[in-house]
């Protein structure tokens, strides 16, 4: 996967309800359901079911730390 792939499967799943799994440094999982909700140059941010905001940039997604839970 390159960073146009990841900026265009970002933004086929802009608005849905998913549920992501993020691993961070040191191993460190996070597991929360919400939906993308907006669209930068080099980021995109999800909007958490408990109303918070998480900043990823599409690296994130090409180096597999961020993904979606089915």
């Amino acid at each position: 996967m390159n960073l146009d792939i990841a900026k265009k499967w970002v933004s086929d799943h802009l608005m849905e309800e998913h549920c992501f799994k993020y691993i961070g440094s040191r191993n460190q999982e996070d597991v929360f359901s919400g939906f993308i909700s907006k669209l930068y140059p080099n980021v995109f941010l999800i909007e958490t079911n408990n109303n918070a905001y998480k900043c990823f940039s599409y690296n994130d997604i090409v180096i597999g730390s961020i993904s979606i839970v089915s």
